[in-house]
Protein backbone atom coordinates (compact mmCIF):
# COMPACT_ATOMS: atom_id res chain seq x y z
CA UNK A 1 0.00 0.00 0.00
CA UNK A 2 1.80 3.14 -1.19
CA UNK A 3 -1.03 5.63 -1.67
CA UNK A 4 -2.26 8.04 0.99
CA UNK A 5 -5.02 6.45 3.05
CA UNK A 6 -8.09 8.64 3.44
CA UNK A 7 -10.58 5.96 4.53
CA UNK A 8 -10.22 2.59 6.24
CA UNK A 9 -13.39 0.66 5.38
CA UNK A 10 -12.91 -2.56 7.36
CA UNK A 11 -12.78 -2.42 11.18
CA UNK A 12 -14.01 -4.52 14.09
CA UNK A 13 -14.96 -3.49 17.62
CA UNK A 14 -15.82 -5.27 20.85
CA UNK A 15 -19.31 -5.78 19.40
CA UNK A 16 -17.81 -8.79 17.58
CA UNK A 17 -14.19 -9.92 17.96
CA UNK A 18 -12.23 -6.65 18.09
CA UNK A 19 -10.23 -5.44 21.08
CA UNK A 20 -11.34 -1.80 20.78
CA UNK A 21 -14.54 -0.17 21.91
CA UNK A 22 -16.04 2.13 19.26
CA UNK A 23 -14.60 5.10 21.18
CA UNK A 24 -11.10 3.60 21.19
CA UNK A 25 -11.29 2.75 17.49
CA UNK A 26 -12.33 6.28 16.53
CA UNK A 27 -9.65 7.77 18.79
CA UNK A 28 -6.95 5.70 17.10
CA UNK A 29 -8.29 6.56 13.65
CA UNK A 30 -8.14 10.26 14.48
CA UNK A 31 -4.58 9.94 15.77
CA UNK A 32 -3.60 8.26 12.49
CA UNK A 33 -5.06 11.12 10.46
CA UNK A 34 -7.83 9.06 8.87
CA UNK A 35 -10.81 11.05 7.63
CA UNK A 36 -13.30 8.18 7.39
CA UNK A 37 -13.68 4.70 8.85
CA UNK A 38 -16.25 1.97 8.53
CA UNK A 39 -17.38 -0.18 11.43
CA UNK A 40 -17.92 -3.67 10.03
CA UNK A 41 -18.31 -6.11 12.90
CA UNK A 42 -18.98 -9.76 12.16
CA UNK A 43 -22.69 -10.42 11.71
CA UNK A 44 -23.94 -7.67 14.02
CA UNK A 45 -24.87 -3.99 13.85
CA UNK A 46 -24.46 -3.33 17.56
CA UNK A 47 -21.19 -1.37 17.40
CA UNK A 48 -22.37 1.13 14.80
CA UNK A 49 -24.52 3.59 16.76
CA UNK A 50 -21.89 4.29 19.46
CA UNK A 51 -19.27 4.57 16.70
CA UNK A 52 -21.32 7.17 14.87
CA UNK A 53 -21.64 9.25 18.05
CA UNK A 54 -17.89 9.07 18.64
CA UNK A 55 -17.17 9.95 15.02
CA UNK A 56 -19.38 13.02 15.21
CA UNK A 57 -17.45 14.26 18.25
CA UNK A 58 -14.06 13.50 16.72
CA UNK A 59 -14.83 14.93 13.28
CA UNK A 60 -14.37 11.57 11.54
CA UNK A 61 -16.91 10.20 9.10
CA UNK A 62 -18.13 6.79 10.23
CA UNK A 63 -19.68 4.50 7.63
CA UNK A 64 -22.13 1.88 8.96
CA UNK A 65 -21.48 -1.65 7.82
CA UNK A 66 -21.31 -5.31 8.73
CA UNK A 67 -19.10 -8.20 7.65
CA UNK A 68 -21.58 -10.89 6.70
CA UNK A 69 -20.50 -14.53 6.88
CA UNK A 70 -21.56 -16.47 3.77
CA UNK A 71 -21.34 -20.25 3.85
CA UNK A 72 -20.49 -22.48 0.91
CA UNK A 73 -20.63 -26.26 0.52
CA UNK A 74 -19.01 -27.11 -2.79
CA UNK A 75 -16.65 -29.86 -4.00
CA UNK A 76 -13.87 -27.29 -4.32
CA UNK A 77 -14.60 -25.38 -1.12
CA UNK A 78 -16.58 -25.92 2.03
CA UNK A 79 -16.31 -23.00 4.40
CA UNK A 80 -17.11 -19.32 4.89
CA UNK A 81 -16.47 -16.26 2.74
CA UNK A 82 -17.24 -12.70 3.80
CA UNK A 83 -19.29 -9.92 2.29
CA UNK A 84 -18.86 -6.35 3.57
CA UNK A 85 -22.27 -4.70 3.45
CA UNK A 86 -22.47 -0.92 3.89
CA UNK A 87 -25.46 1.41 4.19
CA UNK A 88 -26.19 5.10 5.01
CA UNK A 89 -26.53 6.04 8.67
CA UNK A 90 -30.14 7.15 8.18
CA UNK A 91 -31.07 3.47 7.74
CA UNK A 92 -30.38 2.91 11.45
CA UNK A 93 -33.48 5.00 12.17
CA UNK A 94 -35.58 2.41 10.35
CA UNK A 95 -36.31 -0.18 13.04
CA UNK A 96 -37.85 -2.49 10.46
CA UNK A 97 -34.59 -2.56 8.50
CA UNK A 98 -32.44 -3.04 11.61
CA UNK A 99 -34.61 -5.81 13.04
CA UNK A 100 -34.84 -7.65 9.72
CA UNK A 101 -31.09 -7.41 9.13
CA UNK A 102 -30.21 -8.60 12.65
CA UNK A 103 -32.66 -11.49 12.29
CA UNK A 104 -31.06 -12.51 9.00
CA UNK A 105 -27.54 -12.31 10.45
CA UNK A 106 -28.51 -14.33 13.52
CA UNK A 107 -29.28 -17.35 11.35
CA UNK A 108 -25.59 -17.81 10.63
CA UNK A 109 -24.39 -17.98 14.22
CA UNK A 110 -25.54 -18.92 17.71
CA UNK A 111 -28.58 -21.10 18.33
CA UNK A 112 -29.82 -21.11 14.75
CA UNK A 113 -26.49 -22.45 13.47
CA UNK A 114 -26.28 -25.04 16.29
CA UNK A 115 -29.76 -26.34 15.46
CA UNK A 116 -28.92 -26.51 11.75
CA UNK A 117 -25.73 -28.45 12.50
CA UNK A 118 -27.63 -30.86 14.76
CA UNK A 119 -30.18 -31.50 12.01
CA UNK A 120 -27.37 -32.28 9.57
CA UNK A 121 -25.69 -34.68 11.98
CA UNK A 122 -28.94 -36.54 12.63
CA UNK A 123 -29.70 -36.67 8.91
CA UNK A 124 -26.34 -38.30 8.20
CA UNK A 125 -25.48 -40.22 11.38
CA UNK A 126 -28.67 -40.56 13.47
CA UNK A 127 -30.38 -43.94 13.99
CA UNK A 128 -32.39 -43.35 10.80
CA UNK A 129 -29.57 -41.58 9.00
CA UNK A 130 -27.59 -42.49 5.90
CA UNK A 131 -24.68 -43.90 7.94
CA UNK A 132 -26.03 -44.56 11.47
CA UNK A 133 -23.46 -43.96 14.20
CA UNK A 134 -25.62 -42.49 16.98
CA UNK A 135 -27.68 -44.53 19.46
CA UNK A 136 -30.25 -41.72 19.42
CA UNK A 137 -30.69 -38.40 17.69
CA UNK A 138 -28.62 -35.51 18.98
CA UNK A 139 -30.83 -32.78 20.49
CA UNK A 140 -30.24 -29.09 21.10
CA UNK A 141 -30.20 -29.53 24.87
CA UNK A 142 -27.18 -31.86 24.52
CA UNK A 143 -25.14 -28.94 23.20
CA UNK A 144 -26.74 -26.11 25.16
CA UNK A 145 -25.79 -27.86 28.40
CA UNK A 146 -22.18 -26.88 27.71
CA UNK A 147 -22.42 -23.36 26.33
CA UNK A 148 -24.76 -20.74 24.93
CA UNK A 149 -22.06 -20.01 22.32
CA UNK A 150 -21.32 -23.55 21.20
CA UNK A 151 -18.21 -24.50 19.26
CA UNK A 152 -16.98 -27.75 17.71
CA UNK A 153 -15.48 -28.64 21.09
CA UNK A 154 -18.92 -28.64 22.68
CA UNK A 155 -20.25 -30.96 19.98
CA UNK A 156 -17.35 -33.32 20.64
CA UNK A 157 -18.12 -33.30 24.38
CA UNK A 158 -21.79 -34.03 23.77
CA UNK A 159 -21.02 -36.93 21.44
CA UNK A 160 -18.61 -38.39 23.99
CA UNK A 161 -20.36 -37.72 27.28
CA UNK A 162 -24.03 -37.81 26.31
CA UNK A 163 -24.09 -40.26 23.41
CA UNK A 164 -21.25 -42.50 24.57
CA UNK A 165 -18.98 -42.22 21.53
CA UNK A 166 -15.49 -42.68 22.97
CA UNK A 167 -13.57 -43.17 19.72
CA UNK A 168 -12.05 -39.85 18.65
CA UNK A 169 -11.87 -40.89 15.00
CA UNK A 170 -15.62 -41.51 15.01
CA UNK A 171 -16.24 -38.13 16.60
CA UNK A 172 -14.09 -36.50 13.91
CA UNK A 173 -15.99 -38.42 11.23
CA UNK A 174 -19.20 -36.85 12.53
CA UNK A 175 -18.11 -33.25 13.16
CA UNK A 176 -14.92 -32.75 11.11
CA UNK A 177 -14.72 -30.49 8.05
CA UNK A 178 -14.77 -33.55 5.79
CA UNK A 179 -18.02 -34.80 7.31
CA UNK A 180 -21.06 -34.74 4.99
CA UNK A 181 -22.88 -33.14 7.94
CA UNK A 182 -20.41 -30.27 8.31
CA UNK A 183 -22.13 -26.91 8.03
CA UNK A 184 -19.93 -23.79 7.99
CA UNK A 185 -20.93 -20.70 9.91
CA UNK A 186 -22.81 -18.02 8.06
CA UNK A 187 -25.92 -17.68 5.93
CA UNK A 188 -26.67 -18.59 2.34
CA UNK A 189 -25.70 -16.11 -0.36
CA UNK A 190 -29.22 -16.46 -1.77
CA UNK A 191 -30.65 -15.19 1.53
CA UNK A 192 -28.44 -12.10 1.37
CA UNK A 193 -29.41 -11.52 -2.25
CA UNK A 194 -33.10 -11.75 -1.37
CA UNK A 195 -32.64 -9.29 1.50
CA UNK A 196 -30.76 -6.81 -0.72
CA UNK A 197 -33.59 -6.73 -3.24
CA UNK A 198 -35.84 -5.25 -0.56
CA UNK A 199 -33.15 -3.42 1.42
CA UNK A 200 -30.40 -2.09 -0.85
CA UNK A 201 -26.87 -2.47 0.55
CA UNK A 202 -23.50 -1.65 -0.94
CA UNK A 203 -21.99 -5.15 -1.05
CA UNK A 204 -18.22 -5.59 -1.31
CA UNK A 205 -16.35 -8.90 -1.47
CA UNK A 206 -13.97 -8.95 1.51
CA UNK A 207 -10.27 -9.90 1.19
CA UNK A 208 -10.69 -12.13 -1.89
CA UNK A 209 -6.99 -13.07 -2.00
CA UNK A 210 -6.35 -13.56 1.72
CA UNK A 211 -6.38 -17.33 1.29
CA UNK A 212 -3.41 -16.97 -1.08
CA UNK A 213 -1.36 -14.70 1.20
CA UNK A 214 2.22 -16.09 1.06
CA UNK A 215 3.27 -14.87 4.50
CA UNK A 216 2.51 -16.00 8.01
CA UNK A 217 0.36 -14.38 10.65
CA UNK A 218 -3.14 -13.12 11.09
CA UNK A 219 -3.73 -11.93 7.53
CA UNK A 220 -3.49 -15.46 6.17
CA UNK A 221 -7.18 -16.21 6.58
CA UNK A 222 -8.61 -19.74 6.62
CA UNK A 223 -10.06 -19.14 3.19
CA UNK A 224 -9.79 -20.65 -0.28
CA UNK A 225 -7.24 -19.50 -2.83
CA UNK A 226 -7.90 -16.52 -5.05
CA UNK A 227 -8.41 -18.98 -7.92
CA UNK A 228 -11.33 -20.66 -6.12
CA UNK A 229 -12.79 -17.31 -5.11
CA UNK A 230 -12.71 -16.29 -8.77
CA UNK A 231 -14.85 -19.31 -9.69
CA UNK A 232 -17.43 -18.12 -7.14
CA UNK A 233 -17.34 -14.50 -8.30
CA UNK A 234 -20.23 -14.87 -10.81
CA UNK A 235 -22.50 -15.96 -7.95
CA UNK A 236 -21.61 -12.85 -5.96
CA UNK A 237 -22.17 -10.68 -9.04
CA UNK A 238 -25.60 -12.22 -9.56
CA UNK A 239 -26.40 -11.54 -5.90
CA UNK A 240 -25.72 -7.82 -6.33
CA UNK A 241 -21.99 -7.36 -5.67
CA UNK A 242 -20.87 -3.77 -6.22
CA UNK A 243 -17.28 -3.68 -5.03
CA UNK A 244 -14.02 -5.54 -4.37
CA UNK A 245 -11.78 -5.05 -1.35
CA UNK A 246 -8.52 -4.61 -3.25
CA UNK A 247 -6.29 -2.92 -0.68
CA UNK A 248 -5.86 -5.28 2.25
CA UNK A 249 -2.82 -6.11 4.40
CA UNK A 250 -2.86 -9.72 3.22
CA UNK A 251 -2.92 -8.85 -0.49
CA UNK A 252 0.37 -8.73 -2.37
CA UNK A 253 0.96 -6.28 -5.22
CA UNK A 254 0.24 -9.14 -7.62
CA UNK A 255 -3.07 -9.79 -5.89
CA UNK A 256 -3.99 -6.12 -5.98
CA UNK A 257 -3.32 -5.93 -9.72
CA UNK A 258 -5.40 -9.02 -10.35
CA UNK A 259 -8.29 -7.70 -8.25
CA UNK A 260 -8.11 -4.33 -9.98
CA UNK A 261 -8.60 -6.31 -13.19
CA UNK A 262 -11.76 -7.87 -11.75
CA UNK A 263 -13.00 -4.43 -10.78
CA UNK A 264 -12.41 -3.03 -14.26
CA UNK A 265 -13.94 -6.05 -16.00
CA UNK A 266 -17.12 -6.02 -13.92
CA UNK A 267 -17.41 -2.28 -13.24
CA UNK A 268 -16.94 -2.72 -9.49
CA UNK A 269 -15.95 -0.16 -6.89
CA UNK A 270 -12.44 -0.42 -5.45
CA UNK A 271 -12.33 -0.45 -1.66
CA UNK A 272 -9.82 -1.27 1.04
CA UNK A 273 -9.38 -1.59 4.76
CA UNK A 274 -7.16 -2.81 7.55
CA UNK A 275 -9.44 -5.52 8.97
CA UNK A 276 -8.55 -3.97 12.32
CA UNK A 277 -9.01 -6.19 15.36
CA UNK A 278 -6.35 -4.91 17.78
CA UNK A 279 -3.34 -2.66 18.29
CA UNK A 280 -0.53 -4.99 17.24
CA UNK A 281 -1.46 -8.04 15.14
CA UNK A 282 -4.14 -6.32 13.04
CA UNK A 283 -3.99 -2.58 13.74
CA UNK A 284 -6.13 0.14 12.10
CA UNK A 285 -5.00 2.34 9.26
CA UNK A 286 -2.54 -0.03 7.59
CA UNK A 287 -4.72 -0.32 4.48
CA UNK A 288 -7.49 1.70 2.92
CA UNK A 289 -8.38 3.90 -0.02
CA UNK A 290 -7.66 7.38 -1.32
CA UNK A 291 -10.10 10.26 -1.15
CA UNK A 292 -11.15 9.95 -4.85
CA UNK A 293 -11.93 6.25 -4.35
CA UNK A 294 -13.83 7.06 -1.16
CA UNK A 295 -15.92 9.72 -2.91
CA UNK A 296 -16.92 7.17 -5.57
CA UNK A 297 -17.80 4.75 -2.78
CA UNK A 298 -19.76 7.44 -0.95
CA UNK A 299 -21.76 8.29 -4.08
CA UNK A 300 -22.83 4.65 -4.39
CA UNK A 301 -23.89 4.50 -0.75
CA UNK A 302 -27.61 5.17 -1.07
Amino acid sequence: MTHAIFADLHNHTQASDGDFSPRQLISRAKALGLRAVAITDHDTLKGIAPGLAEGDQAGIQVVPGVEVSIRFQRPAFTGTLHLLCYFPRKRLLDTGFVDAFETLLSKGRGEALVRARIAGINREFGPSGKAPLLARDLVFEDIAAYSSNASRRHFALALSEKLGIADKETVLQIIGNASPAYLPSGIELSDVAHFMKKNPLLAVLAHPAAGSFPGKGHYREVLPSIEIVETLLPEFLSAGLQGIEVFYPGHTKEHQDRLLGWAAQHNLLVTGGSDCHDASDRPPGVAGITEPDFRRFETALV
